[in-house]
Formats: C-alpha cells, structure tokens, sequence
C-alpha cells in the first residue's frame, strides 16, 4: 500500500506528471552512503510502479565514477543520494539528501510540474 502514498501526493498537488521518455530521474549514489540505504530500502521497490517512475525512469551513477554522458548538470554533485530530474539531456532540478518517504514524493511532485513546463515551453 505504500505506492498509494505517492498517488495520492501526487493527486493532492495536482502534479501534471509528463509522459515522455526523455525525462530520466539520476540518482547520484556512493558506496556505505546510509541514506542512500535508507532510499533502497523505503522506495526504490515501489518507485518503478508509481507514475512518477513511469514518468521518469530511475537510473543510478556512482558519484566517484564517471558522470552520466549525454547529461548536462548545473552544477557538480558533491551529496548522496542526489536525485536529479533530466529532461532531453538537461538537469531540470535535484533533491540532494534524502529528507524521508513523504518529503520525497512531494519534492519529486514538483520536479515533475518543472519537467512538465519545460516539455510545454519547447512545444
């Protein structure tokens, strides 16, 4: 039941979720990261099965690996986790840390009305 979490964060912000492929959400991780953990063991089994993950698709990089090509950050990671949402190759926001399960969704919720805009603004 914890997706339902997240559908219904997402149904009371009213969150426009996109829907096309080039969104991708990079998670910036490093290894005896303990919230990176934290984020393994109370999302990432459900994140696939939400619609913010249809939206956008969870990939991971190590942070002391090289960075994702094809991806333009606005600035360096220096934290993990670090979530960056990217659309057509461009970081459209991040949350750096991970805050908890209800801070998450809501966080992502807005990444997602930004990616939402930036796809409308190139249409």
């Amino acid at each position: 039941m914890e997706w339902m979490k997240s559908v219904f964060v997402a149904l009371a912000l009213s969150v426009p979720v996109p829907t096309c492929a080039e969104t991708v959400l990079w998670m910036a991780e490093e290894q005896g990261c303990l919230w990176c953990a934290r984020w393994n063991e109370e999302i990432a089994h459900i994140y696939p099965k939400t619609e913010e993950g249809r939206a956008a698709p969870l990939k991971r990089y190590d942070i002391h690996a090289t960075r994702p090509e094809n991806v333009v950050l606005e600035r360096p990671v220096h934290f993990t986790p670090t979530f960056i949402l990217v659309h057509d190759g461009a970081e459209v926001g991040r949350i750096e840390g991970y805050p908890g399960e209800d801070f998450f969704w809501g966080l992502l919720g807005q990444l997602l009305q930004r990616a939402d805009k930036v796809r409308n603004d190139a249409e």
